[in-house]
């Protein structure tokens, strides 16, 4: 299995950032609406994999084909659709690699996941729990991937970061596009860190932040 490497913040994280976004504007143009800094790499001080995560967001669900079909035919290996329209892309032949998602504007996953970063940037003590988390489980998976991903997800589940993700929610989205909370069963995830974010017997789950 392929390693779990989760490295200290790196300040040049954010010109990396720059670069690729760029690229990307120039290859799709007037296209796109907006490209965002997404996941731990996008946080200050937020230890994380040592990728970029971005999401590119076009102008209308219409010209999507369009920028799917130029993104496969530049230097990007295509990983289809990860479901709710939202279209994968990586590159790792650089220092960092990156991970670009493409979506339309209503996209439900990309306003979760700005949210969830933006609640990170504004709760530096939180940050530093999710890192100490990050550092745990890459140590305790052993390159079990859904062991580690299912870790970040339970952190989600503590009332605190709910509550403050839904204010802002509240603030920033239309009423129509409220996050779905997911009844889910306590998983071995929520068992093995319940010492770490002491909520393993929750029933809610809030819907996939940063994979």
């Amino acid at each position: 299995m392929r390693a779990i490497k989760v490295v200290d913040y790196d300040p040049s994280w954010p010109r990396r950032f720059a670069e690729i976004s760029a690229e990307i504007s120039v290859l799709l143009g007037d296209v796109v609406l907006s490209i965002d800094h997404i996941g731990s790499t996008s946080v200050p001080g937020l230890a994380a994999k040592p990728k970029i995560d971005l999401d590119v967001v076009t102008i209308s669900d219409d010209v999507l084909p369009a920028a799917i079909d130029i993104l496969r035919a530049a230097d990007f290996v295509f990983h289809g659709d990860l479901g709710e329209n939202r279209w994968a892309y990586t590159r790792d032949h650089q220092a960092y690699g990156f991970k670009l998602y493409l979506c339309d504007p209503a996209n439900l996953a990309h306003r979760q996941r700005i949210l969830f970063r933006d609640y990170l940037r504004d709760h530096t003590d939180r940050a530093e729990a999710y890192a100490d988390l990050k550092r745990r489980l890459a140590a305790e998976a052993d390159g079990d991937w859904d062991f580690y991903t299912g870790g970040k997800s339970a952190f989600c589940r503590r009332d605190d970061t709910i509550g403050h993700v839904e204010n802002l929610r509240l603030k920033r989205l239309p009423r129509s596009g409220r996050p779905r909370l997911v009844a889910v069963t306590p998983s071995r995830y929520d068992l093995a860190l319940a010492d770490v974010i002491g909520r393993a017997d929750e029933a809610f789950l809030f819907h996939a932040f940063d994979q």
